[in-house]
Order: C-alpha cells, then structure tokens, then sequence
C-alpha cells in the first residue's frame, strides 16, 4: 500500500462508505479519473465497490475493506516515518 499512487491513496483516505459523486468532489477528480483508479483498489482488496440503482438513478458506493484499512495505517506509519527521518539525522 505504501507504493500506491497519490490519487488512490487520497480516495482510500475519503472512504468510509461514500458514493461516487461526493468522492469526484471531494478529490477533486474527473468522473473518468476516478473510474480508472477504483478497479485497482477493488482488485487490491482494499475496498468494496457496490452498485446499484434508486428509481432508474445509478448509485455507486465504496467502502474500505478490513485490508483497506490496515493498508491505509501502514501508508501513514510510512509517511510518518519519513517526516521524523530529517530530525533523527540533524539529533543524531
């Protein structure tokens, strides 16, 4: 998880059950770029993608899996890693 690319790395961080409009907004993502990274993560394992219709309306929702999240604490452990690094090099 800690390689993935930005893009899917602010998605996961927005999921908690959001639909696809409110995640295109929130990112800031165009609807095609926001389709090509979802299948990559569903494929990872890291969140559930669930469509379905409301009247004739399609809804499509995400979810962090269990994995997703774990994934998602690693990355920060990873980043926060990294920040500490320069202050363990200038104490050091």
């Amino acid at each position: 998880m800690s390689g993935e690319k930005p893009t899917r790395l602010r998605i996961m961080m927005a999921l908690s059950g959001a639909d696809f409009n409110f995640l295109q907004a929130a990112l800031d993502l165009t609807p095609g770029n926001l389709s090509a990274h979802a299948p990559s993560l569903e494929d990872a394992v890291l969140f559930e993608i669930t469509k379905r219709f409301e009247g004739k309306t399609p809804v499509t929702t995400y979810r962090l899996t269990d994995e997703g999240r774990r994934g998602l604490e690693q990355s920060w452990a990873a980043l926060d890693e990294i920040r500490q690094t320069p202050e363990r090099i200038q104490d050091g």
